[in-house]
């Protein structure tokens, strides 16, 4: 009787640790949507052919209370979860929703490496999947993004209220309507891939849901643009939608992942 109480009290100490190191602050999911006529516009030979003319998955991040992302997982620095499912186990566990990943999260950046789909998807799980509310069970996870990503309801090339062209538009234009479109403010993500030029380019749209299983309700993120977005003076915050990029030819280059958060 004594064990039994001396092991309740261990899990219950454990149990108090996890959630001490998750923490509170963890309050509200990012679901990042990217462009990647943004993310391939000066280099277009690194990427994927064809290159996607929709928005893709970046990831699906636990987000702390100030809209900076939960630390990934460490044993020693955040053991956020107890015995979270390894980044090279999860892909096994994909292989039903495995077509519905290659077309709506694929890695846009090609490789001499195998497989960099799935090389993409153990880096989001690794960095943001095992600090989430399914650190044991990947499936559900990454069905959630899915979801979210696929909804009309959510498509940015529906709720920015503008098409891709030649012509820049203020960030504060394209908060506003998606705030007039869903409701609440998403945050924008910028990129600046001229050399030398201060031009932002609209690189990810970025929605936040509380947080919930699965999560569905949306929420103000409470940052509206990244700091790349605020590198330049705020009259000179306007951002291209560049077209769709189409390209011919594929080229071998050196490996690098999109994922780098």
């Amino acid at each position: 009787m004594v064990i039994k109480q001396i092991l309740a009290f261990a899990a219950a100490v454990v149990a108090s640790l996890v959630v001490s190191a998750q923490g509170s602050e963890f309050e509200f999911y990012k679901l990042s949507l990217i462009w990647p006529s943004s993310v391939c516009f000066s280099t277009p030979q690194n990427c994927i052919s064809p290159i996607p003319r929709i928005f893709t998955i970046h990831g699906l991040w636990p987000t702390l209370k100030n809209g900076t992302a939960l630390p990934p997982y460490d044993p020693v620095d955040n053991n956020c979860n107890l015995s979270p499912v390894a980044p090279g186990d999860i892909v096994a566990k994909l292989t039903s929703i495995r077509a519905r990943l290659q077309t709506k999260w694929p890695n846009l950046i090609k490789g001499n490496r195998p497989n960099p789909d799935e090389l993409f998807w153990q880096i989001e799980w690794s960095h943001h999947g095992m600090c989430s509310d399914y650190p044991q069970d990947p499936l559900p996870y990454f069905t959630s993004a899915l979801n979210l990503a696929e909804s009309d309801k959510y498509d940015p090339l529906k709720v920015l209220g503008v098409a891709p062209s030649s012509t820049p538009h203020p960030i504060d234009t394209l908060l506003e309507n998606v705030k007039k479109n869903v409701g609440f403010y998403p945050q924008i993500s910028c990129s600046r891939p001229i050399k030398g030029s201060n031009q932002l380019y609209l690189r990810e749209v970025r929605l936040c849901f509380k947080r919930a299983m699965p999560p569905s309700a949306l929420q103000n993120c409470p940052d509206d643009m990244d700091d790349v977005c605020r590198s330049v003076p705020p009259l000179d915050r306007n951002v291209m939608f560049p077209l769709p990029i189409t390209t011919s030819s594929v080229h071998n280059v050196s490996w690098e992942l999109m994922a780098s958060a």
